[in-house]
């Protein structure tokens, strides 16, 4: 009777070093993804970024070129020049803005360890002296100078970006023909433009979506701050528009600074929470009312896995990941929808269990046609 189960016995062994093998392999897999991520963490940031404004100018052309009846390789142009100079036009502006803060930080750095103990001696000797310990650890110096020269990193990143946009849009005829020589199948080759199409669609809507709203809301705090005779109200509108792509925390960073910043310089209290309770009423009422109504159920992104997202993107790709992180996860949901292994993925990251009901509108974001063009 032994005998009649040596053979399952060997099989279940087979069977088990295989699948054992193959986790490991996963891991092995898994670890050098995560090194070249972020050994290669500058240039594919740029790359993500120009992803995501080839897709934005993709249908911003389709829609000049066929409504306005305009020849699409002017179409095409224009829409190049217009990244280029709205780059540099970031890029310097952040770089000013930084210079601006870095010197009224030093400016003010002395009045504000002056003003700090009359803030929390409220609090009592124990309490004061733990946080004057705290303050103390603190590297502000270094945080400047890191901010600083991550700031000088912002112009060469938007070189890099025009550059992949401009050799994307070189490109951009020949998607749909590569597509289908790689799949081999007319018909894998149009789902998988389908998926590509869902992608860029869901996230152009959420980046135009999420840019208005943000707008809006530096505005807002741009008013406060104004209305306030505050010093930085335009730096501090620009970091809210920027923050305010980072999911979640994004808006309570931005508040908290503008806290800190109204504090150093004027040293009221009083007036410090009056504009601290009028950013968070500001930020509240667009984050809960707006932001939900505008948006609807285009993402349909679980929570969690928005925290997880950002949690991972940002200790792999540092601040530039934060703001990747739901455009990824929207593109991962996708991907792993259309793949029935990866399928209970995807179900995971979706809200309500359905990642991919939902019927996208507009303009597909790659031709139909696999007919190259003439020259």
């Amino acid at each position: 009777m032994l005998k009649d189960f040596r053979p399952l016995d060997r099989s279940s062994d087979t069977v088990l070093r295989e699948r054992l093998q193959t986790g490991f392999l996963g891991l092995i897999a898994f670890a050098l993804l995560l090194f070249m991520l972020v050994q290669a963490r500058f240039i594919l940031v740029a790359l993500a970024i120009a992803i995501i404004l080839f897709s934005l100018t993709s249908d911003a052309i389709h829609a000049i070129s066929t409504r306005l009846r305009v020849p699409n390789w002017l179409a095409t142009t224009l829409a190049l020049i217009a990244i280029a100079l709205g780059l540099l036009w970031v890029a310097t502006t952040i770089m000013a803005q930084v210079n601006e803060i870095v010197f009224l930080a030093i400016t003010y750095a002395e009045r504000a360890q002056t003003m700090l103990p009359d803030l929390i001696e409220r609090l009592g000797p124990e309490a004061q002296e733990r946080i004057m310990l705290v303050l103390t650890g603190l590297n502000i110096t270094g945080w400047i100078r890191a901010l600083a020269g991550q700031a000088s990193g912002v112009l060469q990143g938007s070189v890099l970006v025009i550059l992949f946009v401009g050799f994307m849009f070189a490109e951009r005829s020949w998607f749909p023909l590569k597509i289908e020589r790689l799949t081999g199948d007319h018909r894998k080759a149009a789902d998988v433009r389908r998926m590509i199409s869902t992608i860029m669609h869901r996230v152009n809507r959420y980046l135009v979506v999420k840019t208005g709203v943000s707008a809006v809301t530096a505005f807002l705090v741009w008013l406060i701050f104004r209305a306030a005779g505050l010093d930085l109200a335009v730096a501090v509108a620009i970091l809210t528009f920027v923050l305010n792509f980072i999911p979640a925390i994004g808006s309570i960073i931005a508040t908290a600074i503008a806290t800190i910043l109204t504090f150093v310089l004027t040293g009221d209290t009083t007036l410090t929470v009056v504009i601290c309770l009028g950013i968070t009423g500001v930020q509240f009422a667009i984050g809960n009312v707006l932001d939900p109504m505008l948006l609807g159920q285009t993402l349909r992104l679980s929570s969690f896995g928005i925290i997880l997202s950002l949690a991972f993107w940002g200790l792999v790709w540092g601040i530039p990941g934060t703001f990747l992180a739901v455009p990824i996860m929207v593109a991962l949901m996708i991907v792993c929808a259309q793949i029935p292994w990866l399928r209970p993925v995807a179900v995971m990251l979706s809200r309500e269990g359905l990642p991919d009901d939902e019927t996208d509108g507009g303009a597909p974001a790659l031709e139909a046609s696999t007919t190259p063009p003439r020259s």
